[in-house]
């Protein structure tokens, strides 16, 4: 596998589950190498298919404000972390971390912030999310392919 996709969030919060639904779209693509991924949550258990990906696209909704504009915002990541940071949830950086202290590999990785402005209770995104989600996907197919 060459790429892997990580969405997560929670999909009854409205624009919290943005990353989810953009992985559970890329996995209809059907692409050779690239695998995706739909969690709640970001989980120690991903560190084995991180190790074995050459790009890791974490892929998230992210809360604007005055200071944070609507745009799809894409940071590269590096691995951050030490022992006894993990718990149930974890962070990109640490999940990364984790990947090269056990498995050795820390592969280049991503992380796509779509902006959110709903996180009541709710499975729609709103409108915002929602153009948010098209451009995460333009951007992820023009990586992939």
């Amino acid at each position: 596998m060459k790429y892997l996709v990580i969405g997560y969030g929670n999909t009854l919060r409205s624009d919290d589950g943005a990353g989810f639904w953009v992985a559970e779209k890329v996995a209809t693509w059907n692409l050779a190498n690239v695998r995706s991924v739909s969690v709640h949550q970001l989980t120690p258990e991903l560190a084995d298919d991180i190790a074995n990906a050459d790009t890791v696209l974490f892929v998230d909704a992210l809360p604007i404000s005055d200071e944070i504009t609507g745009e799809v915002k894409i940071e590269a990541l590096t691995p951050e972390g030490t022992t006894g940071t993990f718990v149930h949830s974890s962070h990109p950086r640490s999940l990364l971390w984790l990947s090269q202290a056990i498995y050795g590999k820390a592969p280049t990785a991503y992380w796509i912030l779509i902006p959110a402005v709903n996180f009541e209770f709710s499975e729609n995104l709103s409108a915002i999310a929602e153009a948010g989600v098209i451009k995460a996907l333009e951007t992820i197919q023009y990586l992939v392919t």
